[in-house]
C-alpha cells in the first residue's frame, strides 16, 4: 500500500471496524451506531438492512481470503433466510446486497435464488409492481424508490420471466418518481406513491420530494439495470432517459459531494449514505454508454475521498470512538432518528466504493 493509496488505507479501516462490530454485535444485526462512542443500536432479525451486514462480511473475507471470515458470512447469510418470503420489495436491498459479494460455490446462491423466486411470484401486474409490501408496517400497495435498487438485478435472476418483471417494477417506478416519459416532474423526483385499484396511483407526502437518499436510490436502481442486459433491453430509450434525467436534474456531477439529508434543507443535516449510494452508482454508470458517462469515474472518487476524508473517524489515543465509522449519516430526520449516526448502509456502499477503486470488487458483478 503506497503512502499515496488513500483508498486502500480508508478500506482497511472500515474492514477493521466490520471485525470490531462483529465482535460487540454477535449474532444480532448492527443498524446504527452512535457517533459519540460507536456504540450500536441491534436489530435481532436485520429488517431491511441485514443484508448489508451480510455484504460487509462477505467483503471482508474476499479481502482477507480467510476461511473464518468466509464462514462467519455464511453464517450471517443463512441467517436472512426467513426474510425471502417477506412482503417487503426491500427483499431487493437484503438479498442482493447480502448476496452478490459470495462466490457462486457458497451457500449464498440458494438463499438468493429462494428470495428472487419468491419476489417474482409476489409482482403485482396490475399495479407493475412488487409491491412496497406490509412486513416493516403500514400500507402494503406502495411503489418507492427504496424499493428498486437490488430488486432489479434478483428479479433478473428468477429464471424466464425474470428480467420482463424486474424492467416492469423499474420503470413503473421511473414513470411516477421521475414523470412519464417525455414528461418529467417540474420539481425534483417524487420517491414515494401510493395505488388504489379503482383511481390508480397517487403521490405519498411522506418521504417529500428532495429526499437525497431516494434520488441515489434512483440512480443506483437505473445503474443496475443499464448493466444487466436481459433487463435494459426492455425500453432502452427510456432507460437511457432517466439516467441523463438523474444525472443532470439533480446535479449529481457538479453539486455538493455530501448532500444534505433533505433538498429544501440545505442547512439541515447531511447523509454521507446518500453520497455513498450514489458514488457507487455513478462507478457503474462510468461503465456504461450513458451521456456524460466519462464524468461519473472521476465524480465518484472525489465524492469517496471527501468521505474517507472528512467522515471517517480516525484513531483515538484515549480509546474513544473506534476508527473506521462513517459518521454524518442520516437515518430520519423528520423523526430525529440517527441524525448524525454512522449508518450499517452507508458502512457498506463506502466500502463497495473503495473495493471498485482498489481493484478489488467488479462492479459490474456486483
Amino acid at each position: 500500500m503506497t503512502s499515496d493509496d488513500w483508498a486502500g488505507r480508508a478500506l482497511a479501516a472500515v474492514i477493521d471496524r466490520v471485525t470490531a462490530t462483529e465482535a460487540e454485535v454477535g449474532d444480532r444485526f448492527p443498524l446504527y451506531a452512535h457517533p459519540a462512542d460507536g456504540r450500536w443500536e441491534t436489530t435481532g432479525r436485520g429488517s431491511w438492512t441485514g443484508g448489508f451486514w451480510a455484504g460487509l462480511l462477505w467483503l471482508r473475507a474476499l479481502r482477507t481470503g480467510s476461511a473464518a471470515d468466509r464462514a462467519a458470512a455464511e453464517r450471517c447469510t443463512a441467517r436472512l433466510a426467513p426474510w425471502a418470503g417477506a412482503d417487503t420489495a426491500t427483499r431487493g436491498l437484503i438479498f442482493w446486497y447480502g448476496t452478490a459479494l459470495a462466490p457462486a460455490a457458497s451457500g449464498a446462491g440458494p438463499v438468493r435464488a429462494a428470495a428472487a423466486r419468491s419476489c417474482l411470484a409476489d409482482h403485482d401486474p396490475g399495479a407493475g409492481v412488487v409491491p412496497w409490501g406490509s412486513a416493516l408496517g403500514g400500507p402494503r400497495l406502495l411503489a418507492r424508490a427504496d424499493a428498486v435498487p437490488g430488486l432489479v438485478p434478483l428479479l433478473a435472476g428468477a429464471g424466464p420471466d425474470g428480467p420482463g418483471a424486474a424492467a416492469a417494477h423499474l420503470h413503473r417506478h421511473l414513470d411516477l418518481c421521475l414523470g412519464a416519459e417525455g414528461a418529467g416532474h417540474p420539481g425534483r423526483p417524487r420517491p414515494a406513491w401510493r395505488f388504489d385499484p379503482a383511481t390508480g396511483w397517487h403521490p405519498c407526502e411522506d418521504p417529500a420530494p428532495g429526499w437525497s437518499r431516494g434520488e441515489a436510490w434512483l440512480l443506483l436502481a437505473v445503474a443496475d439495470a443499464l448493466l444487466h442486459p436481459e433487463v435494459a433491453r426492455h425500453r432502452p430509450v427510456r432507460l437511457a432517459s432517466a439516467a441523463r434525467q438523474l444525472l443532470s436534474q439533480q446535479g449529481v456531477l457538479t453539486g455538493r459531494l455530501v448532500p444534505p439529508d433533505h433538498a429544501t434543507r440545505p442547512r439541515g443535516p447531511l447523509d454521507t449514505s446518500a453520497a455513498a449510494i450514489t458514488a457507487v452508482a455513478l462507478l457503474k454508470l462510468s461503465r456504461t454508454r450513458v451521456p456524460r458517462a466519462g464524468a461519473c469515474a472521476p465524480r465518484a472518487a472525489a465524492v469517496l475521498r471527501r468521505l474517507a476524508g472528512a467522515h471517517l473517524t480516525a484513531p483515538e489515543p484515549d480509546g474513544g470512538r473506534p476508527a473506521g465509522m462513517l459518521l454524518d449519516g442520516c437515518y430520519d430526520a423528520a423523526k430525529g432518528l440517527a441524525v448524525r449516526h454512522e449508518l450499517i448502509w452507508g458502512d457498506f456502499f463506502l466500502a463497495l466504493g473503495l473495493a471498485a477503486l482498489d481493484g478489488l470488487v467488479d462492479l459490474t458483478r456486483v
